[in-house]
């Protein structure tokens, strides 16, 4: 995927670049600089661990990538001020507002698929929509929430915090997100390692929706569709729908943690559904 030029920006946005020295320190920005990905010795996987590569899926209509224009300005939240964060439930940048909803706290792995081992730092952009199924500067334009980069860890491990993501029309329950070699890989317009999505599970979601008001349309939309007839994972085989779906523990009340290992091939052909998928 090539992304286009940012041509709307802040005059006091400083950019992801910016960030980088500040978020993640002088000598770590030098290693990812230097395009390095390698796993820490004391890192190594579980021999008994088996590898689903995720396959690649479209990154729909709302990535804010830099991919695509809405209302002919060119839509790149990677290269705000403050995009690399842990908590994704507020706007960043000049943007103010704070998406409300069931808290849900996650940890993703990133992984070789070829032998498990964990790929440290790497950058994982994710973005996903907020309870009633809007996505932030495409539906809400006044808002950039519920979106955010993180960087990997020695173990290949990376944590946000965000909401537990609503249930539109036409679509299962799903985040999105996309890999990259390095932070400055991600914000210098490179291609992605991976674009895919992540799957919520049925029980979890259900839940959500039934008991929390604020997921006003969940219910209903979820009663419509099923992984099997979704536009994106209807394709995929039942090994690896299993990898890409989120395990939930925890309840609603009180908050969810969900944990996803995302093993990438390197090889893998670029083939999947890239036009953007119908809403409802």
């Amino acid at each position: 995927m090539t992304h286009q030029n940012e041509d709307h920006t802040h005059a006091h946005d400083l950019g992801f670049a910016h960030d980088l020295p500040r978020m993640i320190g002088r000598r770590r920005l030098l290693a990812l600089m230097g395009g390095i990905g390698v796993t820490a010795a004391s890192a190594l996987p579980a021999s008994a661990l088996e590898c689903i590569a995720l396959p690649w899926e479209t990154a729909g209509p709302y990535p804010a990538d830099g991919s695509n224009v809405k209302n002919g300005q060119t839509v790149n939240a990677l290269t705000q001020e403050g995009v690399i964060r842990q908590d994704i439930r507020t706007s960043f940048g000049s943007y103010s507002g704070t998406a409300e909803g069931t808290q849900l706290t996650i940890e993703l792995t990133l992984q070789n698929a070829d032998d498990c081992a964990p790929l440290a730092d790497h950058a994982i952009y994710i973005w996903h929509c907020d309870t009633t199924g809007n996505y932030s500067l495409y539906d809400l334009t006044n808002v950039n929430f519920l979106r955010g980069v993180g960087v990997s860890d020695a173990e290949g491990k990376v944590r946000f915090t965000t909401i537990f993501p609503g249930c539109y029309d036409g679509r299962w329950p799903h985040i999105h997100f996309e890999v990259f070699e390095s932070a400055t890989a991600a914000i210098s317009g490179a291609n992605s390692l991976l674009t895919a999505q992540i799957a919520l599970p049925e029980d979890v979601s259900a839940e959500v929706y039934a008991n929390d008001a604020r997921y006003s349309n969940g219910t209903r939309n979820l009663s419509r569709i099923t992984i099997a007839t979704d536009n994106v994972f209807r394709d995929n085989s039942e090994a690896q729908i299993a990898q890409q779906t989120m395990s939930v523990s925890g309840n609603w009340a009180n908050g969810l943690e969900g944990t996803v290992t995302i093993p990438i091939d390197f090889n893998a052909e670029r083939s999947a559904s890239m036009a953007p998928p119908t809403r409802g």
